[in-house]
């Protein structure tokens, strides 16, 4: 992925370093762009004609963290326009913003479209 989000930089930096407390969310949900976040937050996120965040579980191995299984979402009831990135949240709606990345290439999603990633397509890592 592209980036923690200032939120989750926020947290491991006080955990690991200051002794601060975090609580590993339960489960995490996917959202889908149509303008980027940035580690800040911001972006455009889909609303509306069907979509909804989906929960999404990872496996961590070898210094990367990868989704387990395919991540589907609901076929599109209108046009839901240009996906262009995806963030990770810790809630279904609302919730704490996590980490983001653009997509390797864009998807546009029509009325009746399936946005889909398949399990280990999506890689969350540190350098």
């Amino acid at each position: 992925m592209a980036g923690f989000s200032d939120y989750l930089e926020d947290k491991v930096l006080d955990y690991v370093l200051s002794g601060g407390s975090f609580s590993q969310p339960g489960t995490k949900y996917l959202a889908l762009y149509t303008t980027a976040p940035t580690d800040a937050g911001g972006g455009t996120e889909l609303s509306g004609s069907g979509y909804a965040r989906q929960s999404c579980a990872f496996t961590t191995t070898s210094s990367a963290s990868t989704n387990s299984a395919a991540v589907e979402w609901p076929t599109a009831t209108g046009d839901w326009g240009t996906i262009v990135a995806v963030a990770i949240f810790d809630a279904a709606s609302s919730g704490n913003f996590l980490a983001w990345s653009n997509l390797t290439s864009s998807r546009t999603i029509e009325t009746g479209d399936v946005f889909r990633i398949p399990a280990g397509d999506l890689d969350v890592t540190l350098d």
